[in-house]
């Protein structure tokens, strides 16, 4: 493939198309051909090296400030539904820079402690074995249904304090969040769908929150509600914008990880017997699933100020793909990165980002994966999968993640 060639590639279509099921052809083509190439379709620099990803993501010259609609030509009677979510969303650590995001991430991160997170590792392992006993019950069962999408949904929603009946509604609502994370040219009917959903995730906070103050509970919503640094504490919009923020990251990210990690597992089987050989090792496993086959492909940042990359010159105001699975699988930084090694030591991956924005949530990511893998290898490890042509991949150039992963249980 030419230079040329590549730089007439529109990364969303083809995501959506060929490379839906392995993207990594493709981000190796890009890497050689045209590691910094403009996306007529994206209207978005793309960036495959793990040296340029790294550098954009710690340089203080391209803004997270990204999430922004021109509701301009949107119909005067949803002018005023979706100001809640714009402005909700806006607040979100994701999108702040600093001295937002500091004020912001710091006030967060007082709820979100890894004494916090630690402490709920016996309940994570109770939780993944009562899943494996329901689904050892069976012969045939699909993985992201019977476990991988209960299991951090369970965990997120009690860490929240989110009542079990409500957590398929949230579901959806997640979906919704997602959906204009993802879209890179998001229609009018598109955006006005998502932020309405939005909008009734940030509906159903404020009652929760407002529950609060009658009765306040040891969660981590009642941590958010009372986190504060002096008089400073988080507005009602920051702590709505997060709330949803973290209760769909927590759960949406960590189901895409351990699905593509099983699926991982089941097709290298070898690696899956040294796991259960080596169950000691599943938090450097886990950080080699992360690298092999991310839950989050890619992020953007805008520039703020003219600057190059590589022989390419990036005006202020350009929109910038920064694509974490690509750089995650350059050969300049990992031996073999399209090989599955499980006991890999040198493992700097950027599959939870890097720099001020490096993901809040990893922490309790990696424990409910060390956990869960620990147990898969330990009681599945035999497992198969029944039909390679019917696991089913989420299309998207941001999340990667499987709808459908069919397995006979050995």
């Amino acid at each position: 493939m030419s230079s040329q060639n590549a730089s007439s590639l529109s990364l969303v279509e083809v995501m959506q198309t060929r490379y839906q099921e392995n993207p990594y052809p493709l981000y190796h083509q890009l890497r050689e051909h045209d590691p910094v190439y403009w996306d007529e379709a994206a209207h978005s620099w793309v960036l495959t090296r793990y040296k340029d990803v790294l550098s954009a993501l710690r340089d203080p010259h391209f803004t997270a400030a990204r999430f922004a609609f021109d509701t301009s030509g949107f119909p005067a009677e949803f002018q005023q539904a979706i100001e809640p979510p714009i402005r909700a969303l806006t607040r979100q650590m994701l999108f702040l820079d600093p001295p937002d995001h500091t004020r912001l991430r710091g006030l967060v991160s007082k709820a979100f402690t890894p004494r916090v997170v630690e402490a709920i590792r016996p309940h994570i392992q109770q939780l993944v074995d009562q899943l494996l006993d329901t689904m050892q019950t069976g012969g045939h069962i699909d993985l992201i249904e019977h476990f991988a999408y209960p299991l951090p949904a369970i965990v997120i929603a009690e860490l929240l304090g989110v009542p079990p009946e409500d957590r398929e509604r949230f579901i959806i609502w997640s979906g919704d969040f997602g959906a204009l994370l993802e879209a890179t040219d998001i229609s009018a009917d598109d955006a006005i769908r998502g932020l309405y959903g939005v909008n009734e995730f940030i509906q159903y906070f404020r009652h929760l929150i407002a529950q609060r103050a009658q009765a306040p509970r040891e969660d981590l919503l009642q941590a958010l509600i009372n986190a504060h640094e002096g008089q400073d504490k988080l507005s009602e919009d920051e702590l709505l914008g997060n709330c949803v923020l973290l209760l769909a990251a927590g759960h949406g990210t960590t189901t895409h990880l351990i699905g593509n990690g099983f699926l991982a597992l089941a097709r290298h089987p070898e690696q899956f017997a040294w796991l259960k050989e080596h169950p000691e090792q599943a938090s450097l496993a886990i950080m080699e699933l992360l690298r092999y086959d991310g839950p989050v492909q890619a992020t953007s940042r805008v520039a703020t100020a003219d600057m190059q990359i590589g022989d390419k010159h990036i005006a202020a105001g350009q929109n910038v793909i920064m694509c974490l699975g690509a750089a995650s699988h350059d050969p300049e930084q990992f031996y073999d990165p399209d090989g599955l090694h499980l006991d890999r030591k040198e493992n700097h991956h950027l599959a939870f980002g890097q720099g001020i924005h490096y993901c809040l949530g990893a922490p309790l990511a990696r424990l409910e994966a060390e956990i869960a893998f620990a147990s898969l290898a330990r009681r599945l490890s035999q497992a198969k999968i029944t039909d390679e042509q019917a696991v089913q991949w989420f299309s998207g150039i941001v999340f990667r993640g499987l709808g459908k992963l069919p397995i006979v249980l050995a």
